[in-house]
């Protein structure tokens, strides 16, 4: 009688949100085709951080429930769509939380990584990041070379825990939340910011100072954070 209850998947924080959204959505407080409040109000009425709030409108959109107008707000569909498996379920773990796994973990893995430097290493980084500047410069999103910079670190802790940690956590960024997200926001700027973050790592690394390595990774992860959950562009919108 109780052997399945353990198997329930607790709510994420930005389930239970896009739940009230839904829930008023239904009573008729947002109709069908009209616009929701700005995301200051929103989140004040619901009693929720705005980056949270933000999560949950993204998960929202992807199930249908809401359209996401750049430069206009955010509307509740018509005819919301019906998609098996993701409408009122998880589309992956909450971006917030995983910024924040990540500078836990990577704050301890660069520091032990920086101990065992090598100039092996340092070279591979040192091609990793001329690799990213050329790809940027053309445009292009540099995710793949992003997360070999960061798996790079992550295997010179020499922890294969560690390793296979950041790896899953970074591969989070492949959830439909966080690639949706990712496409919203992420800009040839962005990358740029993100590059020059880079860089400092690798300046701290290269110098073999540990602490100035942990803190310019935990500043970086802080960063990327903010440009995807806090940035102006979404605030503008909604």
């Amino acid at each position: 009688m109780n052997e399945h209850i353990g198997s329930v998947e607790p709510r994420r924080l930005y389930q239970q949100i896009a739940d009230q959204v839904r829930l008023l959505i239904r009573d008729g407080h947002f109709p069908a085709g009209s616009r929701l409040p700005a995301e200051r109000e929103l989140a004040q009425q619901l009693g929720v951080s705005r980056p949270s709030l933000r999560e949950a409108l993204i998960a929202l959109e992807i199930a249908g429930n809401v359209e996401i107008r750049m430069g206009s707000g955010i509307y509740v569909t018509v005819e919301p769509e019906n998609r098996p498996g993701v409408q009122g379920g998880s589309v992956g773990e909450s971006v917030l939380e995983i910024m924040q796994a990540r500078a836990l973990v990577e704050g301890s893995a660069i520091v032990m990584a920086c101990s065992q430097m090598t100039s092996e290493t340092l070279e591979r980084l040192r091609a990793n990041l001329d690799a990213m500047h050329a790809l940027i410069a053309t445009g292009r999103k540099a995710i793949d070379l992003d997360r070999q910079f960061h798996l790079i670190i992550a295997e010179q802790s020499g922890n294969s825990v560690m390793a296979r940690i950041v790896r899953d956590l970074f591969d989070e960024r492949y959830s439909p939340l966080t690639a949706q997200i990712r496409t919203r926001f992420e800009t040839g700027d962005t990358w740029m910011l993100a590059l020059a973050e880079h860089e400092k790592i690798y300046a701290a690394l290269e110098a073999r100072d540990s602490l100035l390595a942990q803190a310019a990774m935990r500043m970086h992860l802080e960063a990327s954070k903010q440009r995807w959950m806090e940035s102006e562009p979404m605030r503008a919108q909604v």
